[in-house]
């Protein structure tokens, strides 16, 4: 059975050791735990980015940055591949596990969750379960985590605190925008699950997304990062398996939310994310090569309109 926390920790492992070239810092806590700060209190690179995500992947995928255009503008996008992508989305990625330890708030993802079954029904549905005596989560927060919330995350993953890795990365940050936009497939891969579509039937995946320009808030740049897949994320799925008018609801354009920047989504809905459609969470546009029958569909639509008014671009 692949281990994504193995193959997790390799790479944070890579990341203590080459954290001043990464633009990183490692923080030891007390208690034998590790922090890897990737944008609390350094800059963070892109590099950093693509292994943030990479490990948020379990190891499971491959990444790198290239420059595309939105309209007549360069940006900087994120290109991910999965052969394993039930495992490394549903399994790793997702942002499947809310930490809170006293006034200490993340949003928890990568391998820890496949130790501490954070959703379970999630593992059961992709018949997956890690085994491995070490782990390491992604904290998506403005805050580095102390000795309780770490033993905390040991106690749920029933691993020694010591062999526990975190890795940090506010929202705004560079980091923070290369791993939202590395989950452009997860994003897919999620609302096929949503939609009973039996995700390990997906035999791989790729995506591309605009990285979104670092904004200085949090709650804004939320609002960018998402938008990043929401507008203009774009999907190939291989599959076994076929359901026309299910993959018709995949894309964020069937949402009743769809048009604005989520921003602004956001605070219509009073800032209550129970309050706006959760369609709108899924890649602008998906092509779906289905295996058994050798055809090739396509659905959605990118909308560069919407992500120039995101980013805030302004010509010089």
């Amino acid at each position: 059975m692949l281990s994504v926390n193995e193959k997790g920790l390799e790479i944070a492992n890579e990341m203590m050791d080459w954290a001043e070239e990464l633009k990183i810092k490692t923080v030891e806590l007390k208690n034998g735990a590790n922090v890897i700060d990737c944008g609390v209190n350094v800059s963070g690179s892109y590099d950093a980015g693509l292994m943030f995500t990479d490990i948020c992947m379990g190891g499971l995928n491959s990444s790198s940055i290239t420059v595309h255009k939105v309209g007549d503008i360069p940006l900087a996008f994120i290109d991910i591949s999965t052969d394993h992508p039930s495992i490394s989305c549903l399994g790793a990625q997702k942002a499947g596990w809310q930490v809170s330890v006293d006034k200490y708030f993340a949003m928890g993802s990568g391998p820890a969750r496949a130790l501490s079954l954070k959703p379970k029904h999630t593992y059961e549905r992709i018949q997956y379960e890690d085994e491995f005596d070490s782990t390491v989560i992604a904290l998506e927060s403005n805050a580095i985590p102390d000795e309780k919330v770490m033993q905390f995350i040991a106690d749920e993953c029933n691993v020694p605190v010591e062999n526990t890795v975190a890795l940090v990365a506010p929202t705004a940050s560079i980091v923070g925008s290369v791993q939202v936009s590395g989950r452009v497939v997860e994003t897919g891969i999620f609302k096929l699950n949503e939609l009973g579509f039996d995700t390990t039937q997906i035999v791989c995946g790729t995506g591309t997304a605009p990285i979104a320009p670092v904004v200085k808030d949090d709650l804004k740049a939320m609002g960018c990062t998402n938008d990043s897949v929401i507008y203009y994320g774009s999907i190939v799925l291989t599959t076994r398996g076929f359901d026309e008018e299910l993959f018709k609801q995949v894309p964020s354009s069937t949402s009743s939310d769809y048009g604005k920047p989520f921003f602004k989504t956001f605070k219509d809905a009073g800032y209550d994310f129970y309050k706006i459609d959760a369609n709108i969470f899924a890649p602008a546009e998906v092509t779906v090569n289905d295996l058994d029958t050798g055809k090739t569909y396509h659905s959605g639509h990118l909308n560069s309109e919407v992500i120039q008014e995101s980013y805030g671009i302004s010509g010089l």
